[in-house]
């Protein structure tokens, strides 16, 4: 029997409420690759990552796309996606002073400034265009 495993992170999901905006900020204020752009029943869904190599990819898709989910669950998602309660994403770098100023820079909403955090991380935070909480790690 092994003790280590071959499992990696492949895709993550986000949802988004606009297609463009999410783009603007995953690739023009986060620097993320764009590595799919599929329509399917006027709905989109975009995947990227960040450029250059990691096999890491975040789907950002219409929260209404399940089938499965009812009207009354739509709503609650939309209302918990404008509160930025609903979905979130924890990204490292590096450099999180020159992230930080970068991403502040390109009109992102500030949720923290960098912060050395109770837990043993420094970290910051921002919403993306639909909401979703994007925190940055200092990566040792």
């Amino acid at each position: 029997m092994t003790t280590t495993t071959d499992l990696a992170v492949h895709h993550a999901f986000l949802p988004h409420d606009d297609a463009e905006a999410a783009l603007a900020f995953y690739r023009d204020t986060l620097g993320f690759e764009l590595r799919n752009d599929v329509g399917y029943g006027g709905m989109r869904w975009l995947t990227v990552g960040p450029a250059g190599g990691s096999g890491t990819s975040i789907v950002l898709h219409p929260p209404a796309a399940d089938p499965g989910v009812t009207d009354d669950e739509r709503r609650v998602i939309a209302e918990m996606m404008a509160k930025g309660t609903y979905a979130s994403v924890v990204l490292s770098t590096p450099d999180l002073d020159g992230t930080f100023e970068r991403l502040q820079a390109g009109d992102a909403e500030v949720v923290q400034e960098p912060t050395e955090q109770p837990y043993g991380v420094r970290d910051c935070a921002f919403r993306d265009p639909a909401g979703n909480m994007v925190r940055i790690q200092e990566a040792p």
